[in-house]
Parts: C-alpha cells; structure tokens; sequence
C-alpha cells in the first residue's frame, strides 16, 4: 500500500486522546453547532412510567419484525417491559404519532445508517408507521427498505459498523482506514439522515473485523479502540460538514445504546438473564467515555447535527433485551425487544422532528 508498517503498541497515541479528552470537555467549549436534547427540555434525563396504553403496536401484528427481537413471539412470558413510557424530568414526551410523522415528511426520503442498533430503530420506526395507517399500501423490501407510496414516504437502512473504510489488501488482509470514506456515495440524495455506530469497535478475536488500521497514512496492528472510535467519527463528521447541506437536510447522531453484560467475560451469561423489571437507577456507566467522543466530535462540526441522546434512558432497560428469547442460542443483552425501547428512540425522534 506504500506505507511503512509501524508494529506498535498505541500507548502514546492513547495518552495523547485522553489529554485531548480532558481539553475537550472543557466548559469553554462552545456546544452551536450540535442541537441536544437539552435545547429546550432535556429529553435524556427523567424516568420510565409505567402506562397501560403501551406498547405502542403489537408486535405480533408488525409484518416487519425480524424474529431475533419478536421476545413475544419467541416465548417471553412477562409483558411488564411492553408498558413503560419515558417521562422527560423538564416536559413531556409526546406520544409518537404515525399520521402527523408521514404528512410532516410528506415526498421525504429517510436513510438509517449503522449497524443492527440501528437496524432495531428502523425496524420499529417502519411497525410505528404501519400501525398508524394498517390500510395503506407499503412496498417492503427486508432489511432494506419500506416506502408508503400514498404519503411519498420511504424509509431506507444502509449496513455500516465503522462508517470508514474496510477494504481487503493482498498483504495486509482487512485494513480499517479511520482516514477514508467511500461509502458515503450511497448516503446522499435524503432528506432525514440517522448515524449511529459504537458496539462493533469494541470487538476482539474472531469478532473483530480489522487485521490493520490506517490513521494518517501510518499502518498500525490495532489501537486504542476509544480512540480509533473517536477518529473515525472525526472523519466521519469532516464528511458531513462537506458533503450535506444541513439548512434542507436534518441530520441525526443515534446515540450510544447501552448493553447489560456481566464485567466478568461477556459471552455466556449476560446480566440481562432473568430480568424482567427495570431499575430506576443508572448501572455501569460503562457507556460514557464513548458518549462524550460523540458530543465532542458533533460540537466541534460546522454543520448541525441534532443527537439523539438514548444512553440514560436505555440504561435503566435492563428488562428489555431479549435474553433467552431470540434466535441467537445465548442471552442477549445487547439487542432490544420489539415492541420495546427502541420505540422510545423513535419517539425523541418524532419530538424533534414534528413538534
């Protein structure tokens, strides 16, 4: 690739992230060019209120629901994690409402983009608005799209864990470029774009999907997974200041969705086993070093990206995961149920978008 191989370990690069952390989060930076929750009522901070009127849908009457998050379908006997509804502290969180989402976004292209996270998200926004209208004709594709052609409305998903690129070199094998993005051809031409990316930086092993990592034209083995995580979302964020016109186009950074493992070895036995009331108090927090990388990188962005800040709310979710009742042969505690929390993410989305 014409580039000198460094086999190094990332201990000074590392040290240099976490001083640039420390600089970053300083209250002299200045927050403009990111729309939070907390503009006019912060929707991330408040509590989970348990409402019979919920879910919003039943799942069983989604056509859309992969079956891996159906925990219903699947066996789960308890129904207590279908009846929260998310009360804001400062305002309240208007109930999604499918007809007035469609003629706001009447001839509007959405386009999700990240991994099955964010795949949950579109799937639930998709039954969220089928419920609504169950009589009007949609044209589905799995996985991939779903578009209601009385309203001129679609509803577009893209795969994408790192948003960068991963691309196979002869010598090198599977190189992630935290300087490069190519995919982002296929991003363009939306009127609602929805990022999200975390949990795939986070795998090892035969999990992870580099044997190398290119930042700024050096190759390294593998670095400091925060750190790789922060770099590419700063590439990620020079893309949109580039490339989308945020005063037509609304620009969404899905936050960061908690998971409920067990500190100890997270494979086998998630935390999440067994659960079915949710706590009213936050858990680890293991979330929040990646919650500040994605505040610092909108913050310091040209263009105006609106965060949908999830990771507190979700947290104190433990009860929603599907557990034992996917398809996936273990407990499940990173994925969500649907009906479930997702729901939720879709129902700050609708504040931000129609209210």
């Amino acid at each position: 690739m014409g580039l000198g191989f460094l086999n190094l370990n990332s201990l000074i690069l590392t040290c240099m992230f976490v001083f640039s952390c420390v600089i970053q989060q300083s209250p002299s930076v200045k927050a403009s060019n990111v729309t939070q929750s907390n503009t006019a009522c912060d929707l991330s901070q408040g509590k989970w209120v348990y409402d019979n009127t919920y879910p919003l849908y039943n799942p069983n009457s989604c056509p859309f629901i992969e079956t891996e998050y159906n925990c219903q379908k699947n066996g789960r006997p308890d129904q207590d994690y279908l009846k929260y509804r998310w009360q804001p502290s400062g305002c309240k969180l208007s109930r999604f409402n499918g007809t007035q989402f469609l003629s706001k976004l009447m001839g509007k292209k959405i386009l999700i983009v990240g991994d099955s996270i964010s795949y949950t998200q579109w799937n639930s926004l998709a039954c969220l608005l089928h419920s609504t209208v169950p009589n009007s004709k949609y044209d589905f594709h799995p996985k991939s799209s779903i578009s209601f052609p009385e309203y001129g409305v679609s509803l577009t998903y893209i795969q994408d864990h790192f948003f960068v690129d991963l691309v196979q070199d002869p010598t090198l094998g599977r190189v992630l470029n935290l300087d490069s993005i190519s995919n982002g051809k296929a991003w363009k031409g939306y009127d609602v774009m929805i990022f999200n990316t975390y949990h795939w930086w986070n795998h090892k092993g035969a999990m992870q999907h580099w044997d190398h990592i290119i930042l700024g034209g050096k190759i390294y083995k593998d670095l400091d997974r925060l750190y790789a995580f922060h770099q590419a979302l700063n590439t990620w964020g020079r893309w949109i200041d580039s490339n989308i016109h945020t005063t037509k186009i609304k620009v969404f950074f899905q936050g960061i969705s908690p998971t409920h493992y067990n500190l100890q070895g997270q494979s086998k036995s998630g935390s999440c086993l067994g659960v079915t009331k949710m706590t009213q108090r936050r858990m680890s927090r293991s979330e929040e070093p990646a919650v500040a990388v994605v505040k610092n990188v909108l913050r310091r962005m040209k263009k105006q990206v609106t965060l949908l800040d999830i990771t507190a709310s979700s947290e104190l979710r433990k009860d929603g995961h599907p557990s034992i009742y996917g398809t996936k042969g273990k407990s499940d505690c990173s994925h969500w149920c649907e009906a479930g929390v997702p729901d939720t993410w879709n129902e700050f989305l609708f504040h931000f978008i129609v209210l």
